[in-house]
Order: structure tokens, then sequence, then C-alpha cells
């Protein structure tokens, strides 16, 4: 492994998940995905509250999706023991200059189920910490055309959502996805949840149907991203949608007329307002600034799984509705391409109580909406 060897490996992060299951038996449930990964690793999941009640509503937090990315699995680790222990002993929790109380954490624990999956693709993160910093895919071989170097598929350009990027997009909108299984950052499958582990993001959010808001964790950009990715938000005209194919050919462009991504804007208030509360708690930490934004302005995008999230009870009004985020914790570092996916550890110490004061908050605020 690298020299940052205070992140965990593979059967760290998921250790942790099963030892905090076996120490807090009250207020935890261990979850068991149901598909091992390509090399056969079995991932868990732990839902923490005060009470087993799957009528309550939830927030998903899923980290680990891109290999590179270390530290989404530790924030996520570290948030679930913070919370258990905070409630458990009856205290509040500090992070900096963040504060919430004991009464806080004890509403948030007992109106809310947790669901932290820290890991979903462990064979990448097990390949980026031994073989290759820098890989961001699983490892999936079966879609190779070109040999060894051409393995995995990239977890978030997976997912059902605008999947056929070529018709749906305009001719130079330059989405972030790639059909060539031989792109080594955005290859996306051969169709929508062809790989194991998008397949257990979305058993996890139809498990836990009170699903009511989803966050994905990963880096780095400083910002908290909200839907859409496809294309700029608008809530004026409903038949401007992701399943309209009259506006095939014209998504993805910023600053035209042709096309813009439908959210009704209550939806659009509350995802923003929600995404404004995280980065106004984790700006209460040590000063860092996170910006509030949707997916489309950091790039287009198609086959997130916030955008997905987002979208089940669109294409089936059976699902609940899951507002849907993505966090990009921490910045580029001129040192390294490396150094800015894991900093350093002390550095990506400050990081996790950034992130985790934000996700406090955004809980908390969740709850009154």
């Amino acid at each position: 492994m690298p020299a940052n060897t205070k992140y965990f490996n593979t059967t760290e992060v998921d250790s942790a998940v099963v030892r905090l299951a076996g120490a807090y038996p009250q207020l935890s449930r261990l979850v068991a995905l149901p598909e091992p990964s390509v090399e056969g690793v079995t991932c868990h999941a732990l839902e923490v509250g005060s009470t087993p009640d799957g009528g309550r509503d939830c927030v998903v937090l899923t980290g680990g999706v891109h290999a590179r990315e270390w530290g989404s699995c530790e924030v996520l680790v570290d948030l679930a023991a913070d919370l258990l222990e905070a409630y458990e002993r009856g205290t509040g929790l500090a992070y900096g200059g963040a504060r919430f109380d004991a009464a806080q954490v004890r509403t948030l624990l007992d109106g809310l189920s947790v669901v932290v999956f820290p890991l979903v693709n462990p064979d990448g993160r097990h390949y980026s910490q031994t073989a290759d910093p820098m890989w961001r895919k699983n490892r999936n071989p079966a879609h190779a055309s070109g040999g060894p170097a051409c393995v995995g598929v990239d977890i978030n350009r997976n997912f059902d959502f605008l999947f056929d990027f070529a018709t749906a997009f305009a001719p130079h909108a330059g989405p972030r996805v790639s059909d060539d299984p031989c792109d080594y950052q955005t290859y996306q499958g051969p169709h929508p949840f062809s790989e194991p582990e998008t397949r257990n993001v979305r058993w996890l959010l139809d498990a836990y149907p009170g699903t009511r808001w989803f966050v994905d964790v990963h880096s780095y950009s400083e910002d908290m991203l909200y839907i859409w990715g496809d294309d700029e938000n608008q809530s004026a005209t409903p038949t401007q949608n992701f399943r309209n194919p009259s506006f095939d050919g014209k998504r993805g462009l910023p600053h035209d007329t042709a096309y813009a991504e439908y959210i009704p804007k209550a939806d659009a208030d509350t995802a923003l307002d929600l995404a404004r509360e995280f980065c106004a708690g984790l700006h209460g930490v040590r000063g860092a600034t996170y910006k509030p934004m949707s997916g489309f302005h950091l790039y287009p995008t198609c086959g997130t799984s916030d955008d997905y999230a987002y979208s089940r009870h669109i294409v089936d009004d059976s699902k609940g509705k899951i507002l849907a985020f993505t966090i990009e914790w921490g910045k580029e570092d001129p040192a390294s391409d490396a150094a800015s996916f894991h900093p350093p550890w002390a550095e990506m110490q400050r990081i996790i109580k950034d992130v985790d004061a934000g996700l406090v908050r955004f809980c908390l605020a969740a709850l009154k909406t």
C-alpha cells in the first residue's frame, strides 16, 4: 500500500462496519448486500437509528464508488461511529467549531434511519491501493475487448439514467461518459446495472422504501451537488424531461434555449436549501467553503447515482421520491493527481470532520422538510 498508510484497506472498511454493528446492537443493524463483487467480496451496509422501523424516513449514504477516492469510506465509517457513540453516551458532537448537542443527536437517530454503505467498489479500492493509485473503475474484465488494460466499468456511469448518451445529448455537449471499454476513466458498461456494485445500490434503495434522501460521497472539488446532471434545471416546462424523446440530441449544452431538465420548483428549492445546510455545517468546522450547485454545473453527466435515485419516482410512481446529492470533498493538490484524491492523512482527518459536520447538519435539516 502507498505511503498514506492510515487509510483503511478494503478488509478494514468492512471490519469497521461489522464491529460497529456488534458494539451497538440496540442502535444499528448490519445489512449484507446481496451481490458479491466480481472478485467475490461481500459488502455490508449499516443502518443506524434508535428503532428498527422500516417505515421511518431514511437517508442512504454511499461511498467508495470511485476506487481512487479513498477518504470517502473513512468519512462514512467515522460518521456512523460518531453518531452511535454520542447517542449511547448521551453526549453531543464537536467537529472543530461545529457543535451539535445531545438533544440534536437524539433527534437525528430517533427520527431518521441513517443507512451507511461506505464501500460500494471493494475490488477497485484494493487495486488502487495496491497497484494503480489513480484507478477509478471496478475490476470487471468481462467487457474488455482490448486486452488486460481494458478492464472495469465506471460505477457512477452505470445507473439507469439517459444511458444512451449518444442519442440523448447534443453532438457537442461532451458529457463525461464513454462507451469504449478501454476508456481508463468513464466507461459506462454495456447496459444499465450491468455491474454487481450498481445493482447493490439499487437493491439498497428498494430495501429501504422510506428513503427520502440519498448522498453519494466523492472527491474532489469542494462542492455539494444536487440533481440534475444532464442539463440546467428549469421548473416551467414539464414536457422538457429526460423521458421525452422529442428532445433527444438537444441535452447537455449550457446557456441555450433548446433544453433544460424539468424539476418541480418545490423540489428544486428544497434541494438547494439542503445543499446550503450541508455547506454551512461544513464551514463551521474550520471555515472551509464548499459550493452548492447542480451536478450539471460541474460538468454534464449521465448514468450517475444521484440522477438515478431522484428519477426513480418519475419512471415508476410506486417508488418514493428521493432528493439526491453528491458531495465532492477536498480540492486539487498541485503536487500530484494522486494527492488530490487521497490527501496526506493529516489533511484527510480534517476533511472527515468537515464533511461529517456537514452531513449531521444536512440530516437535521432534512428532518424538518
